[in-house]
């Protein structure tokens, strides 16, 4: 391998953060010097449109593509993402080498304490479907305001009285050094977006010493969680539109998978959980797709048709 190896990101806070901690983990994991990883800021078509909902311009892909492009074309050695804002399905040419330990997974309001606190016909600002559909369905007298951009973009937004309070990540919002603002949803009340709170490192499949030099910082647990949820969703045929969570937890031995899908408006949701023994990983997958087949198979018309399974 050439040094210094080149680490691709999108060029907000949050993903320059999430690019420093890969390289830290890298570096130590191998006993390198903090200049043996440059990290090369790429702006994404996601980054540059901001006016629109992600389903309305192209959907996950508009994360990923110039990244992917990059690798394609040898400008960068790997790269690492948000998982949550990586579609399913990923070019064949190229693999999930690793994924960081997964953060606090919880959504954290942000304007009020609790979903049940907002005053009557609030607006809050999003732009997940998913976090949209769950509003609606505890409290239909919400609205929901498109916010897009980056958490400072996001947060200013709402001082600027554009929402009475707004949705945000709270592993992004840790990572930032935010962990003292808005207050965490419990999963109970608001199941997450499948691989939300997991970072991870990808780069071509042929590319055999980067993979290896990948595999040492790699979190099993987070990985098994992940790739079952994206298994989850990969059944379903959701795309950024499908508003659907999904968690994968240790539960004792064993792990514990909870999903639900629902309609835009919320008004329609079937939700279920599926308990897993071992760590294997073609187990977890065969699993969490009957989950999804079962989630189907027991939901209306009118909430299957958002899923193109």
């Amino acid at each position: 391998m050439m040094l210094p190896l080149r680490l691709g990101t999108r060029g907000s806070p949050l993903a320059l953060t999430q690019a420093r901690m890969v390289a830290a983990a890298v570096t130590a994991a191998h006993g390198l010097a903090p200049d043996a990883i440059a990290i090369v800021p790429i702006r994404t078509s996601g980054d540059r449109i901001q006016d629109r909902a992600l389903a309305d311009v192209g959907g996950k892909a508009l994360w990923t593509k110039e990244l992917d492009r990059a690798l394609f074309d040898g400008a960068i050695d790997f790269a690492v993402h948000s998982m949550k804002d990586v579609e399913t399905i990923r070019p064949e040419p190229i693999v999930i080498a690793a994924m960081l330990a997964r953060a606090d997974v919880r959504d954290r309001m942000i304007g009020a304490p609790s979903v049940a606190a907002l005053p009557p016909a609030a607006r809050v600002g999003t732009s997940s479907p998913r976090r949209a559909a769950q509003l609606a369905r505890a409290r239909p007298d919400i609205r929901t305001v498109l916010f897009r951009g980056n958490v400072a973009t996001r947060l200013a937004r709402l001082e600027a009285g554009e929402a009475d309070a707004t949705l945000l990540a709270a592993a992004g919002l840790d990572r930032l050094g935010h962990a003292a603002i808005g207050h965490a949803i419990p999963t109970s009340e608001m199941l997450p977006a499948p691989a939300q709170g997991a970072v991870g490192i990808e780069t071509l499949a042929d590319a055999q010493d980067i993979r290896l030099l990948l595999a040492a910082i790699d979190h099993r647990d987070t990985s098994l969680a992940v790739v079952a949820e994206r298994a989850f969703l990969a059944v379903l045929g959701a795309d950024c539109r499908s508003p659907v969570a999904a968690l994968m937890a240790r539960d004792g031995a064993d792990w514990r998978l909870r999903a639900e899908i629902l309609s835009m408006d919320g008004t329609l949701c079937e939700s279920g959980e599926v308990v897993i023994a071992g760590d294997d990983p073609a187990d977890h997958a065969a699993m969490a797709g009957d989950l999804a087949r079962s989630l189907l198979d027991r939901a209306p018309p009118a909430l299957r048709t958002l899923f193109a399974r």
